[in-house]
Order: structure tokens, then sequence, then C-alpha cells
């Protein structure tokens, strides 16, 4: 298994993207190399395993593609947490703020356990708001949630820090400085 300095080497990082001064970390590189893919998915399996999860929430979009991936190999219930107008069932939605605006979240609720550990995996946490948003979405689901991982931190954002002042275990496979 790839280490993870050797994953992070896979990230690629993109200047000036979205805006000016942001150095946009892209995760497509990494799931595009097919051994660093299964890599990284085999060390976020184990983070599940040694906090004995019972079921994975993945976070629309990319959350689903690590989601998806690690409750496959570890034969786990899969939650999808998806953007608005996406599931054909009575959901419950929470709104969140954004830097410029706000989003919604929605989760089919008969799809939550009713008991049992949910992790929820996303591919990045930056200002932890969408993620924030989602754990509350799985808290009002009937979820019990107390650890996120990410494949990647931006801790000079904050996210994680906000997550765990809401009495989360946050944990990611790499971190990188700046935003």
């Amino acid at each position: 298994m790839k280490s993870l300095d050797d994953l992070k080497g896979l990230i690629r990082s993109i200047p000036d993207f979205p805006k000016p001064g942001i150095l946009f970390r892209d995760i497509t590189t990494l799931i595009g190399h097919g051994d660093g893919f299964a890599d990284a998915v085999a060390h976020l399996e184990q983070r599940v395993q040694q906090v004995d999860g019972e079921a994975i929430a993945g976070i629309e979009a990319r959350g689903f593609i690590f989601g998806a991936a690690v409750a496959a190999g570890l034969r786990l219930p899969f939650l999808q947490i998806r953007k608005p107008g996406k599931l054909p069932v009575p959901v419950l939605a929470i709104d969140y703020a954004l830097e410029y605006g706000t989003d919604t979240l929605e989760i089919d609720p008969g799809s939550v356990p009713s008991a049992g550990k949910v992790v929820l995996i996303d591919d990045l946490i930056a200002t932890g708001g969408t993620a924030t948003a989602a754990t509350e979405l799985l808290v009002r689901a009937g979820a019990t949630i107390d650890h996120a991982l990410f494949v990647i931190d931006l801790p000079d954002l904050g996210g994680a820090e906000r997550l765990r002042a809401k009495g989360l275990s946050v944990d990611a496979l790499m971190g990188f400085p700046g935003h």
C-alpha cells in the first residue's frame, strides 16, 4: 500500500483557481490513479474499522466516490447526502451558509439506521460548512455520528476545528497549508 506521502504526491495543485490567490487542491488526479485511489480507500477503511463504524455517509459529489468505495469494501450501508431535488422520496433538508449565499443538503430519512455509528466521509474539509450541515442533517435523521474522515484537510481554513468544536473526531489522510 502506498504511503500517505506518496498519495499526497498524487494531488495536483492549481494556482489561482477558482479565483486569484487560491491554490486549488485537485483530487481528480488521485481518483484517476488506480493504485493511488485504491490505496487511499484502503487507508480510509482502516480508519473506519478503528472507530467501529457501522455505516458510511458521503456528501455529493466526491464524498460519494470515496464513501461508497469504503462502504463497499467494508460491506457497510452507504448513506447519500444529496443536493436538493435528487431524491424521489420525502426528505429531511438543511440549509447552510456559504461564503456567498446559501445551499441545501437532503437525505432520505428512511435510509438512516436507527442504531449504529455513522462515519461521515468526504474528499476535502475546508471551512467545514458543508460537513457541519451534513452532520446536523444526519443527527436530525436519527444517526449516531461522532467521526468524520477526509482525504484532504486545509487546516488553515478551520473546518476540522469547527467540527471538533461540535464534538466530532476529525481525521484526514493528508493536510495542505493555505487555502
